[in-house]
C-alpha cells in the first residue's frame, strides 16, 4: 500500500498523505487537487474505490468539429475537464467531412436525454446557416452555449475569442518590424471569426497608411481554407504580389505559409515573417517556432461551462456575447522587414 501511494503521489505532484485523504473521501482537499488524484489513479491502471465513484450529476453533449485542427481537441479537452469538475459527464461528438451532421448528434444526444449542450465552432458561426435549430432547442427548454462564433436571435450565452483584437495585435506587430506589404491568409469568409479578421485587418492597414481604403485592403487578403494547404496556395500568391508578411487565421494555416515560402528558397523570417492563430500544442517547438496569438482556450472553456451550469440549475446566464482577449506570442517566425 506504501508503495501504491508514492506512486499515486509522484504521479499527481501531490504528498501521500493527500493520496490518503482522497482515498478514504475525507474533506479538505481541494477540488483541483481530488481531481489530480483520480486521473493518477486512471492512469496508473488502479481502480477507483468504490466510496469514489459517486453517480454523475448529468450528462452534457460537447459537439466540436473535425479534430485535425489542434485547437478543437484543445478546447474539448478544457471543457471536458470543467464538466467532469462539477460532477457532470462529457458526452463528445466531433464531426467530420461526410460524417455525422451536427444536427443528427443532436438528436441522439436528446435522445440519450443531455442536461444541456455546448457548441464549439458550430452552425452559429456560418452566417449562411439557419438558426432555426438552436431556436427549436431553447424550445424545448434545453440549455446551449454557443462558443468561438455569434448570430443574433438565439436565446443562449455566446463565448468568443476577440478576434478583431487578435488580427490588430498581429498587424501591430509587423508595423513595428517595419514591414509595409502584409498579407492575409484567412478561412472562408461566411465564417463569424473570419468575417470579423477580415473586416479588423482592412481597418488596420487603413490606420497604418497601408491601404488607402478598406476596399484596397482587402485586395491584400487571400480567402482559402482554414488547413495547411489552404496557407499555402494563400502564401504563394501573397509572395507573388511581394508581400513581406502574412497574418494568418490558424496556425495550420502559417505553417503552410512557411512551406510556400521555402519552396520558393526564402528564409523566414530573413524574407517572409508569418503570425498564426491559436497557439496550438507543439508550434513553439516548429522550425522556426511560430509567432502566433494565444487563444484564451482555458478562460473560454472555464466561461462556457460556468454559463451552461448556471442555465441548467435554473438561473439566466447573461445574453451578450463574452469576449476574451488574445495574446501575441512572438517567437521566432516573425523579423525586420526586409531591406530591399
Amino acid at each position: 500500500m506504501r508503495t501504491r501511494l508514492s506512486d499515486l503521489a509522484t504521479q499527481a505532484g501531490v504528498s501521500t498523505a493527500t493520496v490518503s485523504r482522497v482515498l478514504n473521501g475525507k474533506p479538505g482537499v481541494a477540488g483541483e487537487t481530488r481531481q489530480a488524484v483520480l486521473a493518477a489513479l486512471d492512469v496508473l491502471g488502479y481502480e477507483r474505490p468504490s466510496a469514489l465513484r459517486s453517480r454523475s450529476a448529468g450528462l452534457v453533449g460537447l459537439v466540436v468539429p473535425e479534430l485535425s485542427n489542434p485547437v478543437f481537441p484543445a478546447f474539448a479537452q478544457a471543457i471536458e475537464s470543467q464538466l467532469a469538475e462539477h460532477g457532470y459527464t462529457p458526452l463528445l461528438c466531433t464531426q467530420s467531412p461526410g460524417g455525422t451532421t451536427e444536427d443528427e448528434y443532436v438528436e441522439t444526444l436528446i435522445d440519450h436525454a443531455v442536461d444541456g449542450i455546448v457548441f464549439v465552432s458550430g452552425k452559429h458561426a456560418d452566417s449562411r446557416a439557419s438558426t432555426e435549430r438552436y431556436q427549436r432547442l431553447r424550445g424545448r427548454g434545453l440549455p446551449i452555449v454557443l462558443v468561438n462564433g455569434y448570430a443574433s436571435g438565439i436565446d443562449a450565452p455566446f463565448v468568443s475569442p476577440d478576434d478583431a483584437a487578435s488580427v490588430e495585435l498581429s498587424v501591430r506587430h509587423l508595423v513595428s518590424l517595419g514591414h509595409r506589404r502584409i498579407g492575409m491568409a484567412i478561412g472562408p469568409d461566411r465564417f463569424v471569426p473570419a468575417r470579423r479578421k477580415l473586416a479588423a485587418f482592412a481597418e488596420e492597414l487603413v490606420r497604418y497608411g497601408l491601404a488607402a481604403d478598406e476596399a484596397e485592403a482587402r485586395t491584400h487578403a487571400v480567402v482559402t481554407l482554414y488547413t495547411l494547404e489552404g496557407g499555402q496556395a494563400a502564401a504563394g500568391e501573397l509572395l507573388g504580389t511581394g508581400h513581406t508578411a502574412i497574418v494568418c487565421g490558424s496556425d495550420l494555416m502559417a505553417l503552410g505559409a512557411i512551406r510556400a515560402a521555402r519552396s520558393r528558397g526564402l528564409r523566414v523570417p530573413d524574407d517572409l515573417s508569418v503570425v498564426g492563430y491559436d497557439d496550438s500544442p507543439l508550434v513553439a517547438f516548429t522550425d522556426p517556432p511560430l509567432t502566433t496569438v494565444r487563444q484564451p482556450v482555458a478562460a473560454m472553456a472555464r466561461a462556457a461551462v460556468s454559463a451552461l451550469l448556471a442555465e441548467i440549475h435554473g438561473e439566466h446566464a447573461p445574453r451578450s456575447e463574452l469576449l476574451f482577449a488574445p495574446e501575441l506570442v512572438v517567437r521566432g517566425s516573425t523579423g525586420a522587414a526586409p531591406q530591399s
